[in-house]
This record gives C-alpha cells, structure tokens and sequence, in this order.
C-alpha cells in the first residue's frame, strides 16, 4: 500500500514554516512507515521545487507558480497533473487531502481522494464569528462534497463542518496523535510557579484572554511567572501585532514577569514543557489541537478551554481543568491551584498520559488509520 498526502505545510528544514497540520500528517506518516507502508508527501506552495527520499517518506517539494489571472485554478491543475503523473510513477494508491481552502476543489486525481478534516477556512470563521471569504467557502465546500472519503480529527469538528456547510456527508473520526517515546515525562527540570503557553500567538488561541488570566495570577502569586513560545502573527481584527495587543492589557507588575521566547525548534519545545508548572492553552478555536496531545503526553497538568473538542481530549478534575477563557477570574484560580499543590499536578499529569496511551498515541492511531485506508481501496477495487 502507498499512501500520500498533500499539504501547504511540513516540519521539514526544505519547507516553509510548518504548524500543527503540518506535525499532524509527520505523526500519521512516522507511524504508516513503521508497519512498511509506503508513503510519499506533496507539500505545495513552496518557494522551490524537489524531490527527496528521507527516512522512508518520498518527499515532493512544489514550487508556488506565478500566473498572470486565475492562478488559484492553473496552479490547482498544475498540481494535479504533478500528482497524476507521481502516481503513476509510483504506483500510489490513495492521497489524503487537507480541509484547509479546499486545495483538492477542481483537481481530478487518479486514485481515491481521502480528506482529513482539521480545521477549514469556514470552520474556523463559524468558531471565531467572522465572515470567510466567498471564494475560499466555494472551494472548501466544493473539495468537501467531492471528497470519497473523510476523516475528522474529532467529532465536533466533523458535526461543525456538516452544519457550517449544510450538508449530511458521512466522516469517520480519527483523532491527531502523538509519539508518546519523544514526548516523554520528566519532573527533574520543573521550575516551580511557571506557566507555559506554547502555539500561535493569535486571538484565536485565547491569548489575550490570557493576559488578562495572568493579572489575576500575579496579584495573587507575585511570584509566578508566564513563558511564552510560539510564532507572533498580526491580529485578523486590530491589524497589529497580537504580542503588542497582549502586552498592552498586561499589568506594570505582570509585564515584568512575562519571557516572550518566539519561534524556537521544535525539539526545544519539548524542553520548555518539562520546565513549566502548569501549562495553559486556552484557546477558542481548534479542531484536535497537537500542543494539547503533547503536553498530555510529558504528564504535565493543564488548564484549558472547555469549547467542543475539548470533551474528546481532556477529562474536566482528571486530566487538568477545562472552563471557559473569558472567565479570567476562575481561570487563574485554577491555574494557582495547581501552582500551589503538587501532589496534584502529578496526579494530573499521570492520567492525562494514561488518556494518551489508550488513545492518542501514533501507534494506536496509526492502526485506525491504515484500517480506514484499506477499507477505502477494498471498496474502490
């Protein structure tokens, strides 16, 4: 069997930036190869073209093409004639699409066409309460319907897709994963009072929510203090910079204990877990989120938001805490809470990797996946 998958995104040193999608499909294709499942990755939108074979994955890099009008249909079938023609080269058997601006919409591929559901452009408007754009909802709805399959990486987020489109399309869910022998727990590094939060710094993601969570939490325990790790983007609705937003409904005194650390490798995330007390995601918009899985995973107690696909991932009092952002107050209490008892924060952490064994870790996902992939082709012979 040989799986592929298409994607604007992949953690690798020849592609552009990469976020949670991008490490999603990494933790599915690790984990294919291992049972000696070929698989080959078509990461598009890049700034050149190659091809490369690394541990096992054929890797087809795919330079964006520049086009005087209509470029968003010639490079769709420049795309698929590059797929059509790999495989059948390489004898591929089916390829694996992304949700995300309906990439597959127009494209007529010679194998079947899985769509993973993670999030699209319109999903993610309905969450936040903004209008998409009608081109991307024409595409997303389109590459939707035409899909002859899907996953959805939770439930929530394969409902939510149906309604926001207006259709009954039939998903199976498959959740993200996550190698629970890389993300492993340590308590030797923990620094005491620190909160982590790692991800996109994006209104989305409850980062301001969080600045004002964290004045709650100095005034309380002055002591404490808030890293922050991940990419700053402009703000979709104050057209500045979110870490500027977020600092500005800081405190003086809680400005003073904030480390705003940026993009680092992601190998070094892993390290800035293990360091943090507690670690708080809370975040208004995901679809299964991969920080969540992995924090789970290196046993560390969370505060998180309490929003739809939260159910499918933590256990409110099990796993951590989940409520909801905008209730600062409550949030930071939690939050102390857990700074201040560490007995339960291990009992917390404990289960939380527990919950990833069962369920989220790569091995036991990656058996879900290559049973729905051989189903697929079985019905398509």
């Amino acid at each position: 069997m040989h799986i592929a998958f298409l994607t604007p995104e992949y953690p690798h040193k020849l592609s552009t930036a990469s976020g949670g999608l991008g490490t999603s499909i990494q933790n599915v294709a690790n984990a294919l190869i291992k049972y000696n499942i070929q698989v080959s990755i078509f990461v598009y939108g890049q700034k050149q073209s190659l091809v490369v074979e690394e541990d096992g994955i054929n890797f087809h890099f795919i330079a964006q093409q520049k086009y005087p009008v209509l470029g968003w249909y010639f490079y769709r079938k420049y795309l698929q004639k590059y797929i059509n023609n790999s495989i059948l080269a390489d004898q591929i058997d089916l390829l694996e699409v992304p949700d995300w601006t309906g990439i597959s919409a127009l494209m007529e591929i010679e194998c079947p066409v899985v769509m993973r559901l993670n999030g699209s452009d319109a999903y993610f408007c309905h969450l936040e309460g903004r209008k998409q754009k009608f081109k991307n909802r024409f595409f997303e709805k389109k590459a939707f319907k035409n899909a002859d399959a899907i996953i959805s990486v939770s439930d929530f987020t394969g409902k939510t897709t149906n309604n926001v489109f207006r259709v009954k399309n039939e998903y199976t869910v498959i959740p993200n994963s996550v190698d629970a022998n890389i993300f492993l727990p340590s308590t030797s590094l923990i620094k005491e009072n620190t909160i982590l939060y790692f991800g996109t710094i994006i209104r989305k993601k409850g980062v301001l929510e969080l600045a004002e969570i964290f004045n709650h939490i100095v005034v309380k325990k002055p002591e404490s203090r808030l890293i922050l790790v991940g990419r700053d983007v402009v703000d979709i609705l104050e057209r500045n910079s979110t870490f500027k937003l977020f600092k500005e409904k800081l405190t003086e005194e809680a400005k003073e204990k904030i480390h705003f650390l940026g993009v680092i490798p992601y190998r070094e995330i892993a390290e800035e877990i293990k360091k943090a007390s507690v670690v708080v995601l809370p975040s208004f918009a995901e679809a299964l989120p991969m920080t969540w899985l992995e924090a789970m995973a290196m046993e560390k107690a969370m505060v998180t938001s309490n929003i739809g696909w939260a159910q499918e991932v933590m256990i409110d009092g099990e796993t951590g805490y989940t409520l909801n952002p905008k209730r600062h107050l409550e949030y930071a209490d939690k939050i102390i809470q857990l700074i201040e008892n560490p007995r339960l924060r291990l009992e917390f952490g404990r289960n939380a990797r527990k919950r990833i064994l069962h369920k989220f870790d790569a091995q036991v996902v990656a058996d879900k996946n290559i049973k729905f992939f051989e189903d697929i082709l079985k019905n398509s012979n």
